[in-house]
C-alpha cells in the first residue's frame, strides 16, 4: 500500500471539511433538504453539507488512484446500481457527513469518512473529525495513527467494561433479553448514531466494546481497518472478517481481543446476531 495516500486523502478531506461542512454547521445551511427511504418505516436526512461534500471527495480520489471505482452514500441513493464497485477491484468509500441529524441539530459529534478496498476487503480507512481537526488513519498492515502519531488501543480502564449498544431493536424483549446477558458483567449504554465518533471513540478507550446492527460499508469500512491496525479488533459476532460487499448485518467493535471474545459469548448466550428488524421510531 502505497503510504503517499494518506496526506493525501487527508488534504482532500480537510478541503471537503472547510468547504462544503463547516460553513454551513450551525447556521440555516445546516437544514435538511431531504429524507432519503432506506427500509419501511427508516429513513435518513440528507443536508446539502453531505451532497456538496461527496462531490468535492469524489472528484480529488478520482485523481489519487486513475480507474478505482467510487462508491459514496449520497449518490449510491441516487443509483443503487453503484453498490456493485464495492467488490470488483479497487474502490473508494465515502461517507460526506456521518452524524448528519447531529450536524443538522448544530450540535456533535459528525465526522467524514473515506475508506480504500479491493475486492471487497477494506485495506485502508480515514476519519476526521471537523469540530476538533483529530484526523485517524490506517491502511493495512502499517498500523494506525491519530494526527500523524502512531496509535494503539487503549481500554477504559473500568472494573466493569463499558459497552455501547445500538438501539436499532423494534422488539422490546429481545433488546431486554440482550441488556441483560451483558449487564451482569458490563455497564451498558446506548451507542451514538455517529461511526465517524464510535470507532475513535473505542480505540481511544472511550467505549470498550460497541455492538453495532446495520453496517453499510460507507459507515463502517474506515472505521473496521483504523481499529483492527491500532490493535482492537471489529468484525462479525461469528468471526469472519467485515466485507464491504456482503450485505450481512452485525458487528462487534472492541478494543482488545479478549473484550471482542467476551462479547461474542454474551450474544450467544442470548441468542442475538445483531441483525435489524425494523428501526425503533
Amino acid at each position: 500500500m502505497d503510504r503517499s495516500l494518506t496526506p493525501a486523502v487527508e488534504q482532500a478531506m480537510r478541503d471537503a471539511a472547510r468547504l462544503a461542512v463547516m460553513p454551513r454547521f450551525g447556521t440555516a445551511g445546516a437544514a435538511l433538504v431531504a429524507d432519503k427511504a432506506l427500509r419501511p418505516g427508516e429513513s435518513e436526512p440528507v443536508t446539502a453539507a453531505d451532497r456538496e461534500c461527496e462531490a468535492i471527495l469524489s472528484d480529488r480520489l478520482a485523481g489519487l488512484i486513475p480507474g478505482a471505482a467510487i462508491v459514496g452514500e449520497e449518490a449510491v441513493h441516487q443509483q443503487p446500481e453503484l453498490l456493485a464497485g464495492l467488490g470488483s477491484g479497487t474502490c473508494w468509500i465515502i461517507d460526506p457527513l456521518d452524524g448528519t441529524a447531529n450536524f443538522a441539530a448544530g450540535t456533535g459529534p459528525f465526522g467524514l469518512l473515506v475508506a480504500l478496498a479491493e475486492q471487497g476487503v477494506p485495506i485502508g480507512g480515514w476519519i476526521l473529525d471537523p469540530l476538533t481537526g483529530r484526523f485517524c488513519a490506517a491502511l493495512t498492515g502499517e498500523g494506525a495513527s491519530i494526527d500523524g502519531e502512531a496509535f494503539r488501543t487503549a481500554a477504559s480502564g473500568r472494573e466493569r467494561p463499558l459497552v455501547a449498544v445500538t438501539r436499532l431493536f423494534s422488539d422490546q424483549s429481545r433488546r431486554a433479553r440482550l441488556l441483560s446477558s451483558l449487564a451482569e458483567n458490563a455497564e451498558v449504554v446506548d451507542s451514538p448514531r455517529c461511526a465517524a465518533d464510535q470507532y475513535p471513540r473505542i480505540a481511544t478507550g472511550g467505549h470498550d466494546v460497541t455492538l453495532f446492527t446495520r453496517t453499510l460499508p460507507w459507515d463502517h469500512a474506515a472505521g473496521v481497518v483504523f481499529l483492527n491496525e491500532a490493535g482492537g479488533r471489529a468484525a462479525r459476532p461469528d468471526g469472519t472478517p467485515y466485507r464491504c460487499d456482503d450485505e450481512r448485518e452485525g458487528l462487534i467493535a472492541a478494543t482488545t481481543d479478549e473484550a471482542w471474545d467476551w462479547s461474542a459469548r454474551r450474544l450467544a448466550q442470548a441468542g442475538e446476531t445483531l441483525t435489524v428488524d425494523v428501526r425503533i421510531a
